[in-house]
Order: structure tokens, then sequence, then C-alpha cells
């Protein structure tokens, strides 16, 4: 599957049958459109911990060079903790989908959190910042399986240089149904963004691509009894890019089979029956409208042009994006505390008890 060009989303091209406009197998990191830049699914076998919340055994590491869906676990950038130590963006979004482990976060706005077991957490770039994800073994008689999404939203040229934005979509908030078919078979819809029919979607960040009416967005993932059926709502427009991933299990909609792991492009407009096979399926669902605009990467950077990449790299060389307000890069909390959010202007939420 090739990534479809932004410029020219409202192509007459349809399926000759079904619903299915092409397929692509899942590799690392996953296919993404317009308006996604990057799609990668986590999942660490990670072993006990240790005393420093580390791994206590090197069993089942990955070389350091190894692609990351290779079974086993990896270090990632971390020397003592896994995971991915103080480092910058600007220009996009970042949209972390937990659905197993935990996750410590800081940011150079002074947030920090602890999260996970299927929480969200929206990061907006914007003009810069600088944040850590750190995979802590709290277990320390194991396994630590961490399993998580993380996926890179664009944002329009008006947007890139708009203040950073740190949010929090606990479990506990993020709007659910089950569907039930007419035997009593189920999938779990969960809404991480875009409505569901009438299940309506927690409010994105302020200045996200997610916001505006026109971008037709939508995160949600499925959860499928096996043998289930349930139907996709059709998107407002044709001009939505629609991408569903089943990493588990097979679905089969408009009259073929997608054998997991694979990506299918899926005519928006149309509403959309889905069955799960034998073993039950799990799948993401990402669509949007295309921003339709130059995409300029550079590392942690996404731009329009060139000359606004070599410009962040200037900028953050200069400012480090506000600073790190930690005092080492890889911060992570103690072992017993549950799960929280600090954020930039001094409030502190507990989810578990509902504290603010």
């Amino acid at each position: 599957m090739e990534r479809h060009d932004a410029q020219h989303p409202e192509s007459d091209e349809r399926p000759s049958d079904g619903v299915v406009l092409d397929t692509a197998a899942l590799g690392f990191p996953w296919v993404t459109v317009d308006p996604f830049l990057f799609t990668v699914h986590h999942r660490d076998h990670f072993p006990a911990g240790n005393a420093d919340m580390g791994p206590a055994t090197t069993s089942g590491r990955r070389p350091a060079d190894a692609d990351p869906s290779t079974p086993g676990w990896g270090m990632y950038y971390g020397d003592v903790v896994p995971g991915f130590p103080e480092h910058p963006h600007r220009g996009f979004e970042t949209i972390t989908v937990t659905r197993r482990g935990t996750i410590d976060h800081s940011d150079s706005l002074g947030a920090t959190a602890r999260y996970g077991e299927g929480d969200v957490q929206w990061l907006t770039a914007g003009a810069g910042i600088q944040h850590a994800e750190m995979f802590p073994l709290r277990d320390q008689t194991g396994p630590n399986t961490s399993e998580i999404f993380q996926i890179w939203l664009n944002l329009p040229a008006a947007d890139k240089m708009v203040e950073p934005y740190f949010t929090m979509f606990w479990r506990e908030d993020l709007p659910r149904t089950v569907l039930k078919d007419d035997d009593g078979h189920a999938t779990e819809v969960t809404v991480v963004a875009g409505a569901f029919g009438d299940i309506q979607p927690l409010a994105p960040p302020p200045e996200s691509w997610a916001s505006k009416d026109e971008a037709d967005l939508a995160i949600w993932q499925f959860e499928a009894e096996p043998e289930s059926e349930w139907t996709l709502p059709p998107a407002a427009s044709g001009k939505t890019v629609r991408m569903l991933y089943v990493f588990e299990g097979s679905v089969t909609v408009g009259g073929q089979t997608l054998e997991a792991p694979l990506a299918a492009r899926l005519l928006p407009d149309t509403a959309a029956v889905l069955s799960a096979g034998t073993d039950g399926a799990s799948a993401l669902l990402l669509q949007g409208r295309p921003i339709g605009e130059p995409v300029a990467m550079g590392g942690p950077f996404v731009m329009n042009t060139d000359e606004e990449i070599a410009e962040a790299y200037r900028d953050y060389r200069a400012t480090g994006f506000g600073g790190w307000p930690w005092a080492a890069p890889d911060p992570v909390h103690t072992r017993s505390t549950p799960r929280f959010a600090h954020h930039p202007d001094g409030t502190t939420e507990y989810p578990e008890d509902g504290s603010r």
C-alpha cells in the first residue's frame, strides 16, 4: 500500500467489490496516510523488575538494532529502565494509547504522570516540547508485559507553532460501548477520538486537527468476540481516509478476510459490516480528512519545508524548548506511585479516586 497523495483526497476510486480499497502487511512502523504520520505497536514481554525497576535478567532481550516488532523485549534508549529518555518534538501531536503496562511521563512544561492499562495520553508538541516516556518494571516477580500504540498526528501549517499542550484521557473516562449482534456475540468499542454513532468522545486538545469539525478524525479500538458482527458507521464524506489495522485474529469485511497482521484502507462514506473470525479480533481504526499540505520530517520534527526543519534544530539548540526541569533525562516515579497526572498549571489528578 502506498502513502496516498494528500493533495488529491477526493479521487473517484471505489472498490469493484465491497469496501476494501487496498491492503498492506503490518510492518514497523505501520503504514499511515495523511493526517497520520506514524503509528507503531509496541508489545514487549518484559521480565521481572529489579530494585531499580529495570529488567532483572537479559533473557529475551532483543539486540539494539533489531526490528522492535521482533518477539521479546527492548531497552529502546533506556539505560536502567526501558523507554525513551528526554527528547524533543515540534509541529505535530503524539497520542499514546496503552493496553498493558505502565508509562512514566515527564516534560519540559513541568507536567509529569504515571498512566497505563487503558489510559491515553495526548500531547500537542506545537512550537516545541521535550518529554520522556519510561516503562518502569514494577512487578519484581514478573512478567511486566507492556503494549502500546504511539500515533503521530500532523498539525496544519497554521497550527504548527501553537503552545504545547498536555492532557490525559483516563480509562475510567474513555467512552465505551458493547455492540451485540443477533446471536449475542459482543464487540467492545473504545472511543479515543471521533463520535462512534451516538457515542461522543472526550474533547481533544484545543489546537489539534481533531478539534476541527471538518477533520472528521476518529481513533477507535475494537475487541471482538469470536464470530461477532458489528457495523462501522459511515464517515462524514468521501474526503475522509479510513484505515483499519487488524493486529490480532481476523476480520471479514466486504467479502474480504483480513488476517492479522494486516492494514486495510476502507471506503469511508459507506457503512461497513465487519465479522470477526473464529479466534475473535483486535483492531484499531484511524480515520481523518487529509490536511493536504507538504510534509517535511527531520528526526523528531515535522514541518512543511526543509528550511523549517533546520530552524527547529536551531531553536532547540538555542532554547531547549523551555529547558528540562528534571534531575535526570529518564525520570521514573516510585514503585508504589499510583496513576496520576501533575499538570503545568500546578493541579494534580488521581483517576482512581476522582480527586483533582
